[in-house]
């Protein structure tokens, strides 16, 4: 079985949402992909931490802080 590279994933996706699109004009696709990405990053993350905030923070390379904000902002807290 090949295991698929996320950098992999990303683009098939993309790829595919453009696919979807039928030549409409895209907007706002960097916060768009930047949300969708981020929430299951910071909640497989938080999960492999043992909900440890300031593990999970170690481990993003993001100020704990920072990494309350992002689990408030998606609802994960």
């Amino acid at each position: 079985m090949s295991k698929k590279s996320i950098e992999e994933s990303v683009r098939e996706s993309l790829h595919s949402y453009f696919r979807d699109l039928g030549g409409e004009t895209p907007d706002g696709m960097y916060d768009m992909v930047v949300r969708l990405v981020e929430r299951p990053l910071l909640e497989v993350v938080m999960s492999q931490a043992d909900n440890n905030q300031s593990r999970a923070a170690e481990w993003l390379g993001l100020n704990r802080n920072t990494l309350r904000k992002k689990l408030v902002e998606h609802k994960l807290l």
